[in-house]
C-alpha cells in the first residue's frame, strides 16, 4: 500500500503547521486516522492507497497585525 495524494496533502500540511506554529509535529501524525481510499478493495494490496479520515486544518489571520493605518487593501472577484 502507499499514500494517496490526498494523505500525502495532509502530511504536507501537517509540517507546515506544525513549522508556522513552532510545535512539535508528533502529535499530529499520531492523530491521523488512516482509512482505505475508495478504489482499494482490501487492505494491504499491492496497488492499494491510504487516505487520511482526519486531516489537520491551517486557519491563518492575515490581518491580525494590520493595525488602523494599515495600507493592506482588500479585493474583490471584479477587481
Amino acid at each position: 500500500m502507499k499514500l494517496s495524494n490526498q494523505a500525502l496533502n495532509a502530511l504536507m500540511l501537517a509540517l507546515q503547521k506544525s513549522l508556522f506554529e513552532q510545535s512539535d509535529i508528533v502529535p499530529i501524525l499520531k492523530s491521523f486516522e488512516f482509512i482505505r481510499s475508495p478504489e482499494t478493495k482490501r487492505w494491504g494490496s499491492a496497488t492499494g492507497e491510504l487516505e487520511i479520515k482526519n486531516p489537520p486544518s491551517l486557519k491563518l489571520d492575515i490581518y491580525a497585525n494590520a493595525g488602523p493605518n494599515s495600507t493592506d487593501s482588500t479585493t474583490s472577484g471584479s477587481d
